[in-house]
């Protein structure tokens, strides 16, 4: 997907009615020794880092529960949907355990510290409603008879990303990404040079040509 010059956003679904992910199987955990823990989990966070690291947009539709490290799969993705009756929740505390796949990392930047210091305390689930009014997701959706709200609302979204210049999405991706790890003065600096390799672009002159003529602009990814 990420050398796929034709890929323009990715939608983690799931084909499973009424789970997105229901997070690490704990009974296989259990017959893991100290060593093989360490090593499933470290494997864990370098997909989810593999995941965050795609360059066009990505979109996580939960129909149904995220927990775990299914919540953390939805956090390394760029946006989030979720029907208004799926439940997520970071609940390793409730097992003895700490997110270990990113969770302790990605949940402060979407929602807060405080917040998700709360979250990740209790093991505390939530719906999509309440998601959605914390920020955790972007959009909350009635679930419908099929099960596949949270995915129409994805695919909607993507549908509305899919005109833009891919190349400039992927920049503007890039310099959000890079930005909010460091101070303001370095994240324009970061910005200016995303900013510098789309001017030489086809697309950007394509966009200025079509702004011109009144029409819409056909982006070539280029």
């Amino acid at each position: 997907l990420r050398f796929d010059e034709k890929v323009r956003v990715v939608v983690f679904k799931s084909e499973v009615k009424g789970v997105f992910c229901a997070g690490a199987d704990l009974k296989e955990r259990a017959k893991m020794d100290d060593a093989e823990v360490g090593h499933f989990v470290k494997r864990l966070r370098n997909l989810m880092d593999e995941i965050a690291a795609l360059p066009v947009p990505t979109i996580a539709a939960i129909d149904g529960y995220a927990l775990g490290g299914g919540l953390e799969l939805a956090l390394a993705c760029d946006l989030r949907v979720a029907a208004s009756s799926a439940k997520m929740g970071l609940i390793e505390t409730t097992r003895g355990l700490l997110p270990g796949a990113g969770g302790t990392q990605r949940l402060p930047r979407c929602v807060g510290v405080g917040l998700a210091k709360e979250l990740i305390f209790t093991g505390r689930q939530v719906d999509g409603q309440q998601a959605a009014l914390m920020g955790l997701v972007n959009h909350a959706v009635p679930q419908n008879s099929d099960g596949d709200a949270a995915y129409q609302r994805a695919l909607a979204l993507a549908k509305e990303i899919l005109p833009q210049a891919p190349f400039a999405v992927k920049m503007g991706k890039l310099a959000i990404n890079r930005g909010i790890e460091v101070d303001i003065a370095s994240g324009m600096a970061i910005e200016g040079m995303c900013y510098a390799q789309n001017i030489p672009t086809r697309d950007r002159q394509e966009g200025m040509a079509a702004f011109k003529e009144k029409r819409p602009p056909q982006f070539i990814g280029k």
